[in-house]
């Protein structure tokens, strides 16, 4: 399963830039998102930034994965996920979601 790591534009080179998200360090590509500035926020999957994404959706998803994370530990996923998970939506909100009228 590969999933999205939200990682911050530290500094750019062409065709590439250096980020910094989760504790990390990269060198990720940015053929597929196109120029990127420090201070962006990108979403990188395998060393590829895939998407641009703003502050908001970078804490949204490392919410989503502290998540993920403390339930591989064996801790519970009891924290706040940064946004309103499926389970506690109405079923119209469902409906929504799913693209349903």
């Amino acid at each position: 399963m590969c999933m999205g790591i939200p990682m911050q534009v530290q500094q750019v080179e062409p065709g590439h830039a250096w980020c910094e998200g989760r504790g990390e360090r990269r060198r990720v590509t940015t053929a597929l998102v196109g120029q990127a500035e420090p201070g962006d926020w990108l979403l990188v999957f395998l060393g590829d930034a895939r998407e641009h994404i703003d502050e908001a959706r970078a804490q949204e998803v490392n919410s989503a994965l502290d998540l993920v994370w403390s339930a591989m530990q064996g801790l519970g996923a009891s924290g706040d996920a940064g946004f309103q998970l499926p389970s506690q939506m109405t079923s119209q909100e469902l409906k929504q979601l799913s693209g349903q009228t």
